[in-house]
């Protein structure tokens, strides 16, 4: 939980999107923070803390995580 917490704590200083979560099978992805918009170091610190970086097929990348996630 520690984690999930440390890295949501870094997200919201990117957004505070009203839904900011979108779980299905293993994965939950964070919604409406490009991890275009976030600085290196907050990036190699969410990978450190299970969030990896997605490409949705069409371009668009998101945050992702299968450590935090289950079904």
């Amino acid at each position: 939980m520690e984690n999930l917490i440390k890295a949501l704590q870094i997200l919201l200083k990117y957004g505070n999107p009203k839904y900011p979560t979108y779980c299905y099978h293993e994965e939950m992805r964070i919604m409406e923070i490009s991890p275009n918009d976030v600085s290196e170091e907050d990036k190699e610190e969410l990978e450190r803390l299970s969030f990896n970086v997605g490409d949705d097929g069409d371009g668009d990348l998101y945050f992702y995580t299968y450590r935090l996630a289950s079904a």
